[in-house]
């Protein structure tokens, strides 16, 4: 069966640059659009970030272009998240997701989320 695991997450001061890695399994990996998508305390799910499956298209919510960097490695089966210059704002459970949308309605499996806490 699909399994998305994500980890990464935890408290960082704003500023911080930490990384989010997703392990995946029970399906072709490199053959699916993969993407993160959050969730700020209090609030509705928010799509980030998609990459296609041999990792040569890329897209972004507008908040985090110039800040984050989506990537995958296809032979480790693990879609990455590289965020920067965090601010508070971007507290927020992490959710690795398989979909080819922009919208967290079309996600179609998930993990159960990293938490990211960014301290001000």
């Amino acid at each position: 069966q699909v399994q998305l695991v994500e980890s990464g997450g935890g408290l960082v001061q704003t500023g911080g640059s930490p990384r989010l890695s997703c392990a995946a399994s029970g399906f072709t990996f490199s053959s699916y659009w993969m993407d993160w998508v959050r969730q700020a305390p209090g609030k509705g799910l928010e799509w980030v970030s998609a990459i296609y499956g041999d990792g040569m298209s890329t897209r972004y919510k507008d908040s985090v272009k110039g800040r984050f960097t989506i990537s995958r490695d296809n032979a480790k089966n693990t879609l990455y998240l590289q965020m920067n210059k965090l601010e508070p704002e971007d507290t927020a459970v992490y959710y690795c997701a398989r979909g080819a949308g922009v919208h967290p309605a079309d996600m179609n499996y998930w993990g159960k989320g990293t938490l990211v806490t960014v301290s001000s």
